[in-house]
């Protein structure tokens, strides 16, 4: 499983790593609101434990961001806060739950688990650009009437640029979402995967394509009507 934790007490979210590694969850730390959306917009975590109060953006925007975006990743909100009114905030702009610190490391774990196996029914969840269309539930990509279905690394790829189609996504950036913080993979691993994904969408006749920015990153490319 992966986690990502967003919580801008850096003590709090290293003892939050720990506690997910020890159960042999792959964790990633950020520290502020602007980050925790970027790297939650990559759709490549099992849960996010999201913090309320953060700099540069608060929670409850990051996760209304999300669900904006069509990001379904289950969301466990924490906060020093234990009015009801704030609980039903956070849970109205899109959290899946929420605990008050301080907190047991069972029970935070128990909700986890919970979320992750309420994640397994979702379904119908998909990413759109031009005429491509990407099922988040079954790694399918559509072109009108022909659909390929990904493998596992070449789905989160196109995910992440999917996600975000105007930016430039940076390789360094691709490699950290994909493939983890502390992977050995290069940028030939993402060369590879991205020489994949253009075989793809030209089997698939599609208008969209990947471009690139030497020494940049790529992009999706689509045609002016």
């Amino acid at each position: 499983m992966r986690v990502l934790i967003v919580e801008d007490e850096r003590r709090l979210a290293e003892a939050l790593g720990q506690i997910m590694e020890e159960q042999r969850y792959q964790a990633d730390l950020v520290y502020d609101g602007a980050d925790g959306l970027d790297y939650a917009l990559s759709g490549q975590y099992d849960v996010i434990v999201l913090d309320v109060m953060l700099p540069k953006l608060d929670g409850l925007e990051v996760v209304h961001r999300l669900r904006c975006a069509h990001v379904s990743t289950p969301v466990l909100m924490l906060t020093a806060r234990d009015e009801i009114d704030d609980k039903i905030s956070g849970l109205d702009h899109g959290a899946d739950d929420y605990m008050t610190k301080p907190f047991d490391s069972g029970e935070l774990l128990a909700r986890v688990r919970a979320l992750t196996r309420r994640q397994g029914e979702v379904q119908g969840e998909e990413l759109c650009v031009d005429d491509l269309t990407l099922s988040l539930t079954t790694r399918a990509l559509t072109c009108r009437e022909k659909s390929v279905r990904l493998g596992f690394k070449e789905f989160a790829v196109l995910r992440l640029l999917m996600s975000s189609p105007k930016a430039v996504i940076p390789k360094e950036e691709i490699i950290s979402r994909v493939w983890g913080l502390e992977s050995d993979a290069e940028d030939n691993n993402v060369e590879v995967y991205i020489s994949f994904l253009r075989k793809k969408l030209s089997f698939l006749g599609s208008r969209v394509s990947i471009g690139t920015v030497r020494k940049v990153g790529y992009h999706l490319e689509v045609p002016a009507p």
